[in-house]
């Protein structure tokens, strides 16, 4: 098998090779290696036609995957042969840091955020662990202004108290996190952030536009005895709209300084929409994505918007200082080095040991450059919205979550009016293995998802794989 990132045509595998890679399997440990050949072989003869093509085939949509370009292919395997472990910043001994933290800003450049105003930046393994983030920084932020708002001010930190005993002094009796159809990671960082998945509420702006907030709601929940953490989508896993317009979001960045509230942006989604022009055709997009440098801290995954390899998303916010209050690594005179501008990693970030995440977005930004990745999502745009208006225009399927194509983004959510169809359609669609979509519930019935988000994107060929599918589905014979 030639190991090349040439892509595939199927984008999943065959039962067969599912079948075959399982049983293939070594499940007991050998007393004497197998050796190099043998484990080459069998990885690549063996176990690698039961992976997905989620990264190699241009019609993987199940999930919003991305892809690896060439560059990043090469850097990562840099990468993994020079094995640094990126967690100190020893600027004498390797460069790692040092390029990282300038990728870090290559790639605010990319997104056109004012570096100065998010001088927190880092790596993480993904927009989850970049939301665990977010979400500790604001449980840190909503309880120390707590006690910085009582009379007299006094110190409620959570990395040095605890979330119980800071509480307490700040007289903090709940902690909320406001938001409308979030990422179910944000469950995740909730719950890891010691505040609970109970805490998050959401408050829509109504059932046909619930990825929206609803700004009268949000003011009284924010104006109550609750501390508060803010929470905004920025394109929804869903249906990938966005919870606010600019004007919006500038009202919550007003009401969040009110009332002493945090505002975190969840962007895996969303936010390389940053990258558009500002033109008719994305004015929605433009819309959902204005006013996002107000937010407190913005959490993104590179894999989707840069197409580089998994375990790669990053984390943007205002307050660096508060960054290292709470993630600093104290107490190990060995991990110690002196002030410098670039802080060591293992003070703003959950891990200590840390792969070389940024050597591949790095050569994937210098390689690519701006108008690369500017052409490649209004590719993926128009893809979405070919689809969108194919289903539009049929008499088998239906859009959702309303008929507008103008507001689609990478994401085209839709259903087959008849329920008999509907009910297997997701399967029907995936039947060739030629393609993969999924499946969720929109509104208590079933929906199909595709996710556009590969770089090896060509409209008119990959829309006709696509209404190839969609027409095979609709002719398959009911069971």
């Amino acid at each position: 098998m030639d190991f090349t990132s040439a892509p595939v045509s199927q984008a999943v595998p065959t039962e067969a090779s599912l079948q075959h890679a399982t049983a293939s399997l070594i499940a007991s440990l050998p007393d004497e290696g197998l050796g190099f050949e043998h484990i080459k072989k069998h990885i690549l003869n063996d176990i690698s036609p039961g992976f997905t093509g989620s990264s190699r085939c241009p019609n993987y949509y199940a999930y919003t995957t991305g892809g690896v370009t060439d560059p990043a292919l090469f850097a990562d395997w840099v990468a993994s042969t020079y094995d640094q472990n990126v967690q100190v910043h020893l600027p004498r001994d390797t460069v790692a840091t040092t390029l990282e933290a300038t990728t870090l800003r290559l790639l605010q450049q990319l997104l056109s955020l004012n570096e100065g105003e998010f001088p927190g930046r880092t790596f993480t393994t993904g927009a989850t662990a970049s939301n665990v983030l977010g979400i500790a920084l604001g449980r840190e932020f909503v309880v120390a202004e707590a006690g910085r708002r009582k009379t007299p001010p006094i110190n409620t930190s959570v990395a040095e108290l605890g979330v119980l005993e800071a509480c307490f002094q700040a007289g903090v009796t709940d902690i909320q996190v406001l938001a409308t159809l979030p990422h179910s990671s944000l469950y995740k960082a909730a719950s890891a952030a010691g505040i609970g998945r109970g805490s998050i509420r959401m408050i829509p702006l109504s059932d046909k536009e619930p990825w929206r907030f609803n700004m009268e709601a949000l003011a009284k929940h924010l104006s109550g005895e609750a501390a508060s953490i803010i929470s905004i989508s920025a394109g929804e896993v869903s249906c990938g709209r966005f919870a606010t317009n600019g004007a919006e979001l500038a009202q919550i960045r007003r009401l969040a300084d009110q009332y002493g509230a945090w505002v975190h942006v969840d962007g895996a989604f969303g936010l390389q929409a940053l990258v558009l022009p500002h033109t008719e055709a994305y004015k929605a997009l433009n819309d959902g994505v204005s006013s996002l440098h107000l937010a407190d801290s913005l959490a993104g995954d590179a894999h989707k918007l840069l197409n580089v390899p998994h375990d790669c998303g990053f984390f943007f916010t205002r307050a660096l200082d508060l960054q290292q209050t709470v993630f600093k690594n104290p107490g190990a005179a060995y991990l110690s080095t002196t002030a410098v501008s670039i802080p060591s990693p293992l003070n703003i970030g959950i891990e200590n040991s840390r792969r070389f995440r940024a050597l591949p977005v790095y050569a994937s930004l210098v390689a690519h450059g701006r108008l690369w990745y500017r052409d490649l999502l209004e590719r993926q745009i128009t893809l979405a919205r070919r689809v969108g208006s194919y289903i539009l225009d049929s008499t088998t399927y239906e859009l959702l979550p309303n008929d507008n194509v103008n507001q689609i983004y990478m994401v085209v959510l839709f259903r087959a009016r008849s329920e008999s169809l509907n009910a297997q359609l997701v399967s029907r669609l995936n039947a060739s293995k030629q393609l993969s979509i999924s499946g969720l519930p929109w509104k208590g019935q079933p929906a199909a998802r595709i996710a556009v988000g590969n770089w090896r994107v060509d409209v008119d060929r990959d829309f006709g794989v696509i209404v190839k599918a969609l027409e095979a589905a609709a002719a398959f014979p009911s069971k």
